[in-house]
């Protein structure tokens, strides 16, 4: 399959304004996307992500969410309660994003066994030797 427009006919990649490198800056981590999809399933606690996500640190979660929220993915509704209790729901940029994202979380899913066993078969090349 060939993009319908390359890098080159769209400008994206020549500045530090590029469209494509913006998005997946934020995206593109190792969370935002897994987020987003325990998001897809509907409105959820903090407590109740970190608990779906499992290995991600508090920390990190805080982060992910800030980040999503400030790009428009997310909404964050807190409740005045003792304890705080706060809600993340996705909004139409979100879902939309979701839609064009999840052919590759599918793809991911059904090719993790081969991309495990290529990384296993891996032989980098010898190191160049020093000029």
């Amino acid at each position: 399959m060939k993009l319908s427009l390359s890098p080159a006919q769209t400008g994206i990649g020549y500045d530090k304004n590029c469209p494509m490198r913006d998005v997946l800056d934020c995206i593109g981590d190792r969370w935002s996307l897994l987020v987003l999809a325990y998001l897809s399933a509907g409105t959820l606690r903090f407590t109740e992500l970190k608990r779906a996500i499992g290995d991600i640190s508090q920390r990190m979660l805080s982060q992910t969410l800030r980040s999503l929220e400030r790009d428009g993915y997310l909404s964050r509704h807190a409740y005045p309660t003792v304890p705080p209790k706060v809600e993340y729901t996705l909004t139409a940029l979100g879902t939309s994003l979701l839609e064009r994202v999840e052919p590759l979380l599918l793809w991911a899913n059904e090719n993790h066994a081969k991309v495990l066993k290529a990384r296993e078969a891996y032989v980098p090349p010898p190191a160049a030797a020093p000029l």
